[in-house]
This record gives structure tokens, sequence and C-alpha cells, in this order.
């Protein structure tokens, strides 16, 4: 059986939640910046080229940019617009995946974004697991 495509479902909405790493764009300061660009560098040139593609695609997404990802059991995350320095060197999956599900229950949340996710207050030379 055929699923129905947008041309039958006029109402469907096609939305896109994508998540990449930080450091796609060079945003992040200092010694971290360093240290991150030198252990995964060059895995950072295919996940820019596909935000570049996502963002002139014409679809609604939200790219999300975590910051290294730890196990911890919280909730605790702030966002970093693209264009900004990034912050902290850590966040939860846990964090991230409680903003994926914000964004698909609240489709409008964060359309067209591009987002930095990292845990408040843990910046640092690189992450402290490392």
């Amino acid at each position: 059986m055929r699923r129905p495509g947008p041309q039958s479902c006029p109402t469907l909405r096609i939305r896109l939640v994508f998540v990449l790493s930080l450091g796609i764009y060079d945003e992040i300061p200092g010694k971290f910046g360093e240290w991150n660009d030198a252990i995964i560098g060059e895995d950072l040139k295919r996940y820019r080229r596909a935000a570049d593609v996502i963002e002139a695609s014409g679809l609604d997404y939200t790219i999300l940019r975590p910051a290294w990802l730890m196990d911890d059991d919280e909730v605790d995350y702030e966002l970093t617009p693209k264009g900004s320095p990034f912050k902290g060197t850590v966040v939860s999956r846990k964090s991230v995946g409680e903003l994926i599900a914000k964004v698909i229950a609240s489709p409008e949340l964060h359309v067209g974004a591009n987002l930095g996710v990292n845990k408040p207050n843990t910046d640092g030379d690189k992450p402290y697991f490392m």
C-alpha cells in the first residue's frame, strides 16, 4: 500500500529535526574550540555540508548542534543561536531528547532555527569526562 504524500494530503507538513554537532561553524571559542577541532574537525566538514543543504531546502527544519554528549539522568540545557559563540562543553542525551520531543509536540517551535545545545556553566578546555 502506498503512503499518502504531500500531493494527496494538502494539510500534511513535513518537519525535519536534524542533530549535527557543535563546531561546524568554527563557533567554539578558546582552547575548547581548538581541542574539539583537533578531535573531530574532519567530521565537521560533512556535517556543515548537511546543514547547508537543509537550510537551503525550503523545508520546515530545526538543526540542533549539541555539545559533547553525556549519559547523566538530567534535563538541563540552554540554546545558542547560529552566529553566536558556542557555550559549554557538555549536554545530556536526555536534554537533547527532551528538546526534540518539544519540537515534535509543537511543530511551530524553532522553525528555521539552527541551535547550539549545552548544559549551562560547563565552560572549560574540554569535556569533563575526557
